[in-house]
């Protein structure tokens, strides 16, 4: 088939891979413009765009696609059908509808719950214990589209957000090259979204990465996983006279209870609003990620509480 490919992060290019690898024409790659990185602020590409010049795909990275001049240009493409994965930018209904069968979205999540941004990060936050992948039909909705294959992901009860993205990033490229296998065959069915259980899955803010401790055990534990590894949840802990931010990247349930903070043993083991948990991996500010054993022996002796 005739694909225009639309996509940005890492998450994006086994989708890719998958479309080119199945001998599908890949007739562009749309991603976002480069953007000023690291201490030199030179402009990097996106993981799509270094992938799409490896492949020889002509690669398009508008600021929008709002104006007339690149909505013909997507148009003059000619493509039978646009995937989507993670692009970053809106698609206006111009875009929607230039392709003969549309736009397909790549979704990480069972809609209609967990519509909008941080699919991954919101399931895990909210203690689902499963999500999913699936391929939507674009509409100008927030992700209100039509649905088509999808796959159930179980949730474990210590999975990170970045086990399940790794997760749904493997299955999605082979759910996006199934659908593309039935539209070419012209057996790809799509069913409305229910009207009921939609949920938002707003952008993740700053604030929401500071753990608190007054929270129930399972709650803290969920925010920890949710956030894990970015942006990481965080709390503060007077280390050598001076406050020092800690990132906990995994944690368990753990027995025990106490003064909201309040440390509970020489292995990390916080007190919550009810009930404890053991914070197994933890990333001091400046240092890199360790197991708790290790930011123990380098921390010194502990204070009662955290700060």
């Amino acid at each position: 088939m005739r694909v225009v490919f639309m996509g940005t992060p890492e998450f994006s290019v086994p989708t890719l891979t998958e479309i080119v690898s199945a001998g599908h024409d890949v007739l562009a790659v749309y991603t976002r413009a480069p953007k000023p990185a690291g201490r030199g602020q030179a402009e990097r590409r996106s993981p799509v765009h270094e992938a799409a010049e490896a492949f020889g795909i002509p690669v398009f990275t508008p600021r929008s696609l709002k104006g007339a001049a690149e909505q013909a240009q997507f148009a003059s493409l000619g493509a039978e059908v646009a995937v989507v994965v993670a692009y970053g930018l809106l698609l206006p209904a111009p875009i929607l509808g230039a392709p003969e069968h549309g736009c397909l979205n790549l979704h990480g999540s069972l809609l209609p719950r967990w519509r909008g941004a941080a699919p991954i990060q919101r399931a895990i936050m909210a203690g689902d214990r499963q999500t999913g992948i699936v391929v939507m039909q674009m509409d100008e909705g927030l992700d209100t589209g039509a649905m088509g294959p999808t796959e159930i992901i179980p949730i474990g009860e210590n999975m990170t957000a970045g086990e399940l993205h790794d997760q749904m990033m493997r299955l999605g490229a082979d759910l996006m090259g199934r659908a593309l296998a039935a539209l070419e065959r012209g057996s790809l069915d799509f069913t409305p979204q229910p009207a009921d259980g939609a949920t938002y899955a707003a952008k993740i803010d700053k604030a929401e990465a500071r753990i608190d401790f007054s929270r129930d055990a399972q709650s803290v534990h969920d925010l920890i996983r949710g956030l894990s590894p970015f942006p990481g949840a965080w709390f503060e802990l007077e280390l050598g006279g001076r406050k020092v931010r800690v990132k906990a990247l995994r944690s368990a349930l753990a027995e025990g209870a106490g003064v909201p903070g309040t440390i509970l043993g020489g292995d990390l083991v916080i007190a919550c609003g009810s009930g404890a948990v053991r914070l197994l991996q933890v990333q001091r500010e400046g240092k890199g990620a360790m197991d708790a054993a290790t930011f123990l022996r380098g921390a010194g002796t502990l204070p009662a509480a955290l700060a």
